[in-house]
């Protein structure tokens, strides 16, 4: 799959380890920076979506999408991403990530708008039986990262190029390729969101830490065993 991941803000908190661990499968191991467990919300904007060989399609290749997630590696070192939900603003994106990467995608009613720095997300679950959940952001850009602050919690946050999933009960992985983000700072000026709990989470606590940037190309792999 190809396409472009623009407009996206990752807010991040900290979580305790331990309490991570139960979400995620036995062989996978939860990582950490500065001793804590880190979950991300990270509202964006998919454009340009295509499989290999094919162009995009008009009406489906553009769509915006949300993701909770946490990070881990396997049992053999490997680092990357546990996805807890994705939300799509396509119906026939949602079931193309369930049915072909095992991804725990919904279909949410959704929408990215940018004025300058301000950029606004909202989203809402359609389907009741997946239970009444949703996200409203707004988020102002600020400065652009240095090179020397991209070493450390931004890069552990941002640089991931692996995702795991289980496919047919099965552990497996895809990769992941894009270009160094062009990471900003970000103010996260409004937050109402419930999709942490969803994916049973508590409700996350304190300020969280926030990097915004305009996006880069993105593809990613087939999965394998």
């Amino acid at each position: 799959m190809y396409h472009r991941w623009s407009d996206i803000t990752f807010i991040h908190w900290r979580y305790p380890p331990d309490l991570l661990r139960r979400l995620v499968p036995g062989r996978l191991t939860v990582e950490t920076y500065d001793g804590a467990a880190w979950v991300g919300l990270t509202p964006f904007l998919m454009e340009g979506v295509r499989v290999s060989g094919l162009p995009a399609v008009p009406g489906l290749s553009r769509f915006p999408e949300t993701n909770v997630r946490t990070y881990v590696r396997d049992d053999r070192g490997r680092s990357g991403i546990w996805f807890f939900s994705l939300d799509a603003g396509r119906l026939a994106a949602a079931l193309a990530g369930r049915a072909l990467y095992g991804l725990p995608y919904f279909w949410s009613d959704m929408s990215v708008r940018s004025d300058g720095a301000h950029t606004s997300y909202r989203c809402r679950r359609r389907r009741p039986g997946h239970g009444r959940a949703w996200c409203d952001a707004d988020v102002t850009a600020g400065l652009p990262l240095e090179k020397g602050e991209r070493d450390g919690i931004a890069e552990f946050l941002t640089a991931r190029f692996l995702l795991f999933t289980r496919v047919a009960g099965r552990p497996a992985r895809a990769p992941v390729e894009h270009p160094p983000w062009p990471l900003r700072r970000a103010e996260l000026t409004r937050l109402d969101q419930c999709l942490l709990q969803a994916a049973g989470l508590p409700a996350p606590s304190g300020p969280p830490l926030v990097h915004a940037s305009p996006g880069v190309p993105v593809r990613v792999g087939r999965w394998r065993w």
